[in-house]
């Protein structure tokens, strides 16, 4: 078996494609619940500051996703033929939502008529939930377990991943991103925008918490075997706890309106739950519902050794050079968010 640091290049790449996926949320999910509450900004410059604070980095953001697929297809091919057997629906209103959410954007500004600009808004506003939905569905039915047989084929039926602990992880999900999204456009904004935004920054939060706190009792109670391996190892309780004290942080930043560090909390919180996720499914990436003897895991659905090797060499080069570009972008678009004739 090849392995670097102990560890087989198999549980590396897994490594790599969780951690693609977490900038992923981190990066995109706060211009996901941009969009989610973009409707309840009223005014159209209102609309139009909050455009432009992610109009510089969300395009950008989005490129983390590509290098996940990218990842997640040559590393494990199994797994991705499996996921988009399964997931084709929600895939194919993903894919619509992303290339509307995509042209809502820059259609928007095209045109000065209001009936235009409002029917792009809603386009924005609805592309971004339905995004956020179909993630949060397509991670709750991969923690569930999904009917795969032996070949790793999907056996289900076309609506199979509607199931209420699927829905309830998506609205988590939408939750959490308008939480995300909401700290950051305050961060960018002031004036009135910047009045209005704190008021939604703790609705939102007080949102996220309610569907946590709900999630978090459906699943003790009906999915056990997501928290299984915290219950054997309790060195592993930190990390629930961790995200406890995080989102007490949140809480606290928000009361004292210290935003940068609430934004910060929030992308923890992010990472705690994805690590949560990883920690419970490892070493399986898909769970068959049909037979545990039918999971995919780390090591029958990876390719050979020699080509994870390859890839890792990439991946090592690749993924911090996304990384300081995407630092690099946000460092020069920081600060407050100002309308000129080059805006959105």
């Amino acid at each position: 078996m090849y392995t670097f640091l102990g560890i087989d290049y198999a549980s590396w790449w897994f490594l790599v494609i969780g951690a693609t996926f977490t900038g992923y949320a981190i990066l995109d999910g706060f211009d996901l619940g941009a969009g989610a509450i973009h409707l309840f900004l009223n005014k159209e410059e209102s609309r139009r500051l909050a455009l432009n604070a992610i109009g510089p980095v969300w395009d950008g953001n989005e490129v983390w996703l590509v290098i996940g697929g990218g990842a997640l297809f040559a590393g494990f091919p199994k797994v991705y033929a499996a996921a988009f057997s399964a997931f084709y629906i929600p895939f194919m209103l993903f894919l619509t939502a992303l290339i509307f959410r995509a042209i809502s954007i820059e259609f928007r500004s095209k045109e000065p008529w209001t009936w235009w600009r409002n029917w792009w808004d809603v386009s924005y506003c609805v592309s971004s939930i339905v995004v956020t939905l179909t993630l949060g569905l397509t991670l709750g039915n991969i923690l569930k377990g999904l009917p795969i047989d032996e070949q790793g084929n999907y056996q289900g039926t076309t609506l199979d991943f509607l199931n209420p602990f699927s829905l309830m992880v998506s609205i988590t999900t939408l939750s959490l991103f308008m939480m995300h999204g909401a700290i950051y456009l305050v961060m960018k904004t002031e004036n009135r925008l910047y009045a209005k935004l704190t008021i939604i920054v703790k609705n939102t939060t007080i949102f996220f918490v309610l569907c946590i706190l709900l999630l978090s009792f459906y699943t003790l109670l009906y999915i056990p075997h997501l928290s299984h391996r915290i219950k054997l190892n309790p060195w592993l309780f930190f990390v629930p706890v961790a995200m406890v004290l995080v989102m007490a942080n949140i809480t606290r930043s928000i009361s004292k309106r210290k935003y940068r560090f609430a934004f910060i909390s929030s992308a923890i919180i992010i990472s705690l739950l994805l690590i949560i996720v990883a920690v419970e499914l490892y070493p399986n990436l898909m769970l068959s519902s049909l037979d545990p003897r039918y999971n995919l895991t780390v090591q029958n659905a990876a390719s050979s050794p020699k080509s994870l090797g390859i890839m890792l060499t990439v991946a090592a080069i690749g993924v911090p050079l996304v990384a300081i570009y995407t630092t690099f972008v946000f460092w020069t678009f920081k600060g407050k968010v100002k309308l000129d004739e080059m805006s959105y």
